[in-house]
């Protein structure tokens, strides 16, 4: 084959569009939308959300048993979502009571998305100067069911960190300017029971701790116990733990665990 026609042989091969792409045909007809006459603002209502906090399923059972009429509360459900348990259980659970199916339905479809997992932001606070730790490990148990989440942390691996950002000082007393340190720690924790959770929080020189039977004496004495219920669906799902540590009194170069402060937000 000549250059000429070689050359025009791959260029033919190159220009040669790809097969279109198969679409399935639909058999329920077609449906044509103007986009320019598209409002935005006429959006279907099931879009159409309501800035109210969602309903809860003893909220839609005493409605219904108010006399709100079935198609009212699907409405409701639509407008508001359902902070409810619509879990196969949960589900029966509100046919027991007197639920109207239409209603059942409208809280599968718009119920919220069952947590799965505590975003849980730790801060631990530092006033004064130290070097390391009296006690290196921080540990923060929660129960969860037939298991125990163990969330720890070295200390003084943390306070080696060069991070210039984290470090301020205290001039609120002008006689005595104070080095303070704050360091944020977010991250997630799995949780897969629902309901009332036990968290401890305490302070050790072990590592490698698994359960709080496992502190010693005093450190278990000294540790703090929070409880929080722990809702199977919500907007929000955040829970702060906040760690204090002073300059050790006896120890001049070490921190001293003050003490801790468990929060959690839902909505």
């Amino acid at each position: 084959m000549s250059a000429p026609l070689l050359l025009v042989a791959l260029l033919g091969q190159i220009g040669t569009a790809p097969p279109p792409p198969q679409f399935p045909t639909g058999t329920g007809g077609q449906q044509t939308t103007n986009l320019v006459q598209w409002d935005a603002n006429s959006l279907p209502q099931v879009y159409e959300r309501s800035e109210q906090a969602p309903l809860t399923d003893a909220e839609i059972v005493k409605m219904g048993q108010s006399g709100f009429p079935p198609d009212q509360l699907v409405k409701l459900i639509e407008e508001r979502r359902c902070a409810c348990d619509a879990s196969p259980e949960g589900l029966i659970r509100l046919r027991v009571a007197g639920v109207d199916p239409a209603v059942i339905s409208a809280i599968s479809t718009h119920a919220l998305r069952p947590n799965r997992s505590l975003n849980l932001e730790v801060t631990l606070d530092f006033s004064g100067e130290s070097r390391r730790a009296r006690n290196a490990y921080l540990y923060v148990f929660v129960d969860d069911g037939e298991l125990t989440r163990v969330l720890t942390a070295n200390v003084d691996d943390l306070l080696r960190r060069p991070n210039a950002h984290e470090t301020t000082v205290d001039t609120s007393d002008f006689l005595i300017a104070r080095t303070v340190r704050r360091i944020v720690l977010p991250g997630q924790v799995t949780l897969k029971t629902y309901g009332r959770h036990t968290v401890l929080v305490a302070s050790s020189a072990t590592p490698h701790l698994t359960h709080p039977s496992q502190l010693k004496a005093q450190d278990r004495a000294a540790a703090q116990v929070y409880l929080f219920d722990y809702p199977r669906a919500s907007l929000q799902s955040l829970c702060r733990l906040t760690a204090g540590y002073r300059r050790d009194a006896e120890i001049a170069d070490r921190w001293r665990f003050l003490g801790s402060r468990f929060e959690c937000e839902w909505n």
